[in-house]
């Protein structure tokens, strides 16, 4: 397969990075985004200003390019399937299709090994109290489908009413979560090639505000061991969907080390952002050369460091940032900053620790 120019759907952040690093490997780029003007497209060769299931936009996209991909994980799976039929579309589709519903990524994570919450699914309020009466009246309820740093959720804590909740959320096909008692999140960036050959990123730990992501650190605090479970998790979930490309992968972990898996994202991943800072090979590099079937880069952290997110009214603290001495700063293109809107990040980078 010989690549020279790659469509991207999805004009936000994580296409702007990934068109980037197409450029630097000689790459064209088109983005697929309703919006004009998108940040991706700031940094692109084309954009297409259509819906991402538009049948003219996806045979224009098809025509244009060799391979492609997206930035996000509600891209339609018909527009994906469709796209597949003329050119290659990596991550393959069966990955949108399971991660875009919370129900199917959960029974597909325990298919292939993988130890989840245990979950109930909701299709009534009666449903719902069932679930609850399971699991002691807490757990998480979640909208199987859409919903993303923290929306479409409730948190039941024993003795909140559970009544008209199913209605509240839409009343839409839902998944209650058991509590997990983790004490701390972490996540890995994984990658898989045309060939089947897996490289994993270090584990990160992320801490979260307000439901959205705020920092990443490396290292994490988790034993070798942990750290290893980890990147055997990934490595199943890459060959189980005959992946290709980057994915993230969330998990809690518990007193003892183990691992459970939270969700996964199809995609780059906001928790892998200080790889541009700390490795040689970026995570959005690294899917550009997977996707293209280059041989992928060594995931190696040269450098301990901590990403911040700098969401809404955080961007004022920009100036703070810039007067910091080894500090990456990548903005992306937003010209107006509300509250929870992604403004950039920053990646401080460390010394190892002895």
């Amino acid at each position: 397969m010989t690549v020279r120019t790659i469509g991207i759907i999805g004009g936000g952040q994580l296409g702007r990075m990934l068109a980037m690093a197409a450029a630097r490997l000689n790459f064209r780029t088109v983005i697929l985004e309703p919006q004009a003007d998108s940040p991706a497209a700031q940094v692109a060769n084309r954009q297409i200003t259509a819906a991402y299931d538009d049948p003219a936009a996806l045979a224009e996209l098809a025509g244009l390019c060799d391979v492609v991909t997206y930035e996000f994980e509600n891209v339609p799976v018909t527009a994906a399937e469709h796209l597949a039929k003329s050119v290659p579309v990596y991550p393959p589709p069966k990955a949108l299709e399971v991660a875009q519903d919370r129900l199917t990524e959960k029974r597909f994570l325990n298919a292939s090994g993988i130890e989840t919450a245990r979950f109930h699914a909701v299709d009534s309020q009666a449903d719902l109290e069932r679930a609850l009466a399971d699991f002691g009246g807490e757990g998480v309820l979640k909208t199987c489908r859409l919903g993303y740093d923290g929306k479409g959720q409730k948190v039941f804590r024993k003795g909140d009413p559970a009544a008209g909740a199913y209605a509240a959320l839409g009343s839409v096909p839902l998944i209650l979560e058991s509590f997990v008692p983790f004490v701390r999140e972490v996540s890995i960036i994984a990658a898989r090639g045309l060939d089947g050959q897996v490289r994993c990123y270090d584990p990160t730990e992320n801490v979260h505000r307000n439901g959205i992501l705020h920092t990443s650190t490396q290292p994490a605090a988790i034993t070798p061991e942990t750290a290893t479970a980890a990147r055997a998790a990934a490595t199943k979930l890459l060959d189980g969907l005959a992946y290709v490309g980057v994915v993230g992968m969330e998990f809690f972990v518990l007193e003892d080390g183990q691992l459970i898996a939270n969700e996964i994202a199809p995609r780059v991943h906001n928790s892998g952002h200080w790889t541009e800072a700390a490795c040689i090979i970026s995570q959005f590099e690294q899917h550009i050369r997977a996707i293209a079937g280059l041989p992928l880069g060594d995931p190696v952290r040269h450098s301990d460091c901590v990403m911040t997110n700098l969401i809404g009214d955080d961007i004022d603290s920009l100036p703070a940032w810039l007067a910091k001495p080894n500090v990456l700063v990548h903005l992306y293109g937003k010209t107006e900053a509300r509250p929870g809107r992604k403004m950039g990040h920053v990646t401080e980078i460390l010394p190892f620790r002895d």
